[in-house]
């Protein structure tokens, strides 16, 4: 073979002819001993081009690489003798000159010089280039020499070979990692039952601009404080494939994506848009909610103020989580939660100069309230009276205050208190909390309250779904629950508008946070929590709603005026007329409270509220005559016990015993019987609240 191409080998450079007639040289990449041609390579414009090209050519333009024995011109270009010595003379100098360069150069720059010495021939082809100088002639190589300079060009080929394999390699990479970016990106099931829906999301989403809540955010100050959280999608979502309908593109906007369906049976989404204080995606901690909403709540307390911080939402949407801490499982982490956060601030802010001086001693409490009445956490569940005296002051009989000196106090106590929640199933949540939980920091200076800082787990605002076909006690606990919440709201209301009158004795919940809604130092922060599945499109929405109205909160100053001057009474001869409910400070509240939610009220519910509320009463009232009842029993008996002792004497009495124990009969008879009415009429009123719960038709609310 190496007979045949003579000192041809691949990465030589050879002089070569082109179609046109311009010469110029180029780079031998490959032999055919088959049909005794080579493949050559150049570079032209940017752009590597090459040819097969027969040896008889190639021997003809480059006479020095010929094999030994003597070759003909070739008759198709022949050459004068002088013009083609002093080419090859030229071509042996600039090989000889340009393969030292890329011997001797770095590995790393072998491919730099490699393309400037392809890049040479290229200046050839210019027609306007004058001939080359004449350069003397070089002496004759040594066959080492020659051996030498193969060796150097076999390795400047293979650099250059290893570069481009580099080069190629890259490249593939590169078009791997982005198609498989793309695969990812598109990588969903098209059998999904809400392919479509989830398709019109992602393009929504894909033209808005992300700019989340992050800790570098400025904290603002509000009185009235409402802000939504929003949890990542939960693993029985994700096993069920629900959809992720909730978008948060900035600090305070939350886009809930509802799925809609046309008369055509096209489906199509309406994208709500609903602003508030600050908005939380499912990437922020409960170190980040707190520091925005609780956090600048913890110095009111200390100014003689008082504090109110309360999460709300559906069943499972993650309120426990925040107020309580994180979940691992059934277990919970206490010192993650704001209850915790809260603590930890308070006695951090007794160490500060202007506090200690003070002398305040901190103190816990943590009840609940549930159906309608209070239970005592920290007391084995002690049920408690709620109680307004003389001054107007709520009273909550019996609960008990702990002091606390440091935060693993408060630790101990949430997990106490924690323990004894009455919890309960419904479809949303296997083991929901159905009441309210309220735990109390509260500071006292010589015994005197100094400052209070509630903080309020509610139950879920389900608003009945899950409890209208249920027994009695469900249905009752559900009722409770949306009165409470609905009095919450405008008690809130009340406080931000300034109004003359606040409905906080509509619900059992308001009446033990009364102090809370009334004075010019008290602030409240609402943390709306939401779930972000499909399946949970329409409780989300009323969550958002709700949260909407009580950040409802411009005024007409006019309007506050004349509100001030008499109009409260006014409204509530009005509703008496319209609902024909007699009075009480209870019945005026609630029949207020219906009033400014007629669209969410109807006078059927209406009346299945103040059912409830009489029902609860009621239920009261009998169990503490009954108790009365029962202490008057043991003072008859021990009268009866002293009468019969008496008739065992030989002359007793025989009139004296017969007067007492007639008045002891008519006494009997006039209490029994008395507690006997009360509790047909309990038995009546229970009929009268299964009737109504019969009739209920709640209007829908209004969508904004």
């Amino acid at each position: 073979m190496a007979g045949i191409f003579g000192k041809i080998f691949v990465g030589i450079y050879v002089e070569i002819k082109r179609s046109d007639g311009r010469i110029h040289q180029a780079m031998v990449t490959s032999l055919h001993e088959d049909n005794e041609s080579v493949t050559v390579e150049w570079i032209e414009n940017g752009d590597t081009k090459g040819k097969e090209i027969d040896l008889e050519s190639i021997f003809a333009l480059n006479p020095d690489v010929a094999p030994d024995e003597e070759i003909p011109q070739s008759p198709e270009a022949p050459l004068p003798p002088s013009n083609v010595a002093k080419t090859s003379k030229v071509t042996k100098t600039r090989r000889i000159t340009a393969i030292p360069k890329a011997e001797n150069a770095p590995r790393e720059n072998r491919a730099a010089a490699v393309g400037t010495t392809r890049a040479r021939p290229s200046q050839h082809s210019q027609a306007a280039e004058p001939p080359p100088p004449a350069i003397a002639p070089q002496p004759a190589l040594t066959q080492a020499q020659i051996q030498q300079q193969q060796q150097n060009a076999r390795r400047k080929s293979n650099c250059v070979k290893e570069v481009e394999k580099l080069q190629e390699k890259r490249e593939k990479r590169r078009l791997q990692q982005q198609e498989l970016r793309e695969k990812r990106a598109q990588e969903v099931d098209v059998n999904l039952p809400n392919y479509e829906i989830m398709c019109m999301i992602r393009d929504f989403r894909a033209s808005l601009d992300y700019r989340p809540l992050t800790t570098n955010d400025l904290i603002e100050e509000h009185r009235i404080c409402v802000c939504v959280r929003a949890r990542p999608l939960n693993k029985k979502e994700v096993s069920v494939k629900d959809l992720d309908v909730i978008t948060i593109p900035s600090k305070d906007v939350v886009m809930v994506h509802e799925p809609k369906q046309k008369v055509d049976l096209t489906r199509y989404l309406e994208n709500q848009t609903f602003r508030f204080d600050y908005a939380f995606d499912e990437n922020s901690t409960n170190e980040m909610v707190y520091r925005f909403t609780a956090q600048p709540l913890v110095e009111t307390i200390f100014e003689r103020g008082m504090a109110t911080c309360f999460a709300y939402g559906q069943t499972g949407s993650g309120k426990t989580h925040t107020m309580g801490g994180d979940f691992s499982g059934k277990n919970q982490d206490c010192s993650k939660g704001i209850y915790a956060l809260s603590a930890r601030d308070v006695f951090l802010m007794l160490k500060k100069p202007n506090y200690k001086k003070l002398d305040l001693q901190v103190f816990a409490t943590f009840f609940e309230i549930y159906s309608g009445k209070v239970f005592d956490l920290l007391n084995r569940k002690a049920k408690l009276r709620v109680l307004e005296d003389g001054k107007q002051q709520v009273q909550v009989v019996g609960l008990q205050e702990r002091e606390v000196k440091c935060t693993e106090d408060v630790l101990k106590l949430i997990e106490v208190g924690n323990s004894c929640r009455t919890s309960g199933q419904t479809s949303a949540n296997a083991h929901s909390s159905r009441s309210h939980a309220v735990f109390q920091i509260i500071l006292r200076r010589r015994g005197k309250m100094h400052g209070k800082f509630s903080l309020i787990d509610l139950a879920g605002n389900e608003r009945g779904a899950d409890t209208s076909s249920a027994d009695r006690q469900t249905r009752l606990e559900g009722a409770e629950i949306n009165k409470s919440l609905l009095a919450l709201k405008e008690c809130i209301r009340a406080l931000g508008r300034n109004k003359p009158h606040t409905p906080f004795r509509a619900s059992k919940l308001t009446q033990v946070l009364r102090d809370s809604f009334i004075g010019e130092n008290s602030r409240t922060c609402m943390i709306a929590t939401i779930s972000p599945g499909m399946a949970s499109c329409e409780n989300t929405l009323n969550t958002l709603r709700y949260a909407n109205r009580v950040k409802e909160l411009t005024v007409d100053p006019a309007a506050a005026m004349e509100s001030r001057q008499g109009g409260h009474v006014n409204q509530l001869e009005v509703l008496e007329a319209q609902w024909g409910v007699g009075s009480s400070p209870q019945r005026d509240d609630l029949k207020l409270l219906c009033e400014q939610n007629e669209e969410e009220v109807s006078p059927q519910l209406f009346t299945f509220h103040e059912a409830v509320s009489q029902l609860v009463e009621m239920e009261e009232q009998v169990l503490e005559d009954h108790r009365a009842v029962f202490q008057e029993s043991i003072r008859w008996l021990e009268d009866e016990k002293v009468l019969l002792e008496m008739t065992e004497e030989v002359d007793y009495d025989v009139e004296s015993y017969a007067t007492q124990l007639e008045q002891i009969l008519d006494q009997k008879i006039d209490i029994l019987t008395e507690l006997r009415d009360k509790v047909k009429s309990f038995r009546c009123t229970l009929q009268e609240e299964e009737q109504a719960s019969k009739q209920i038709t709640p209007k829908r609310p209004r969508a904004l």
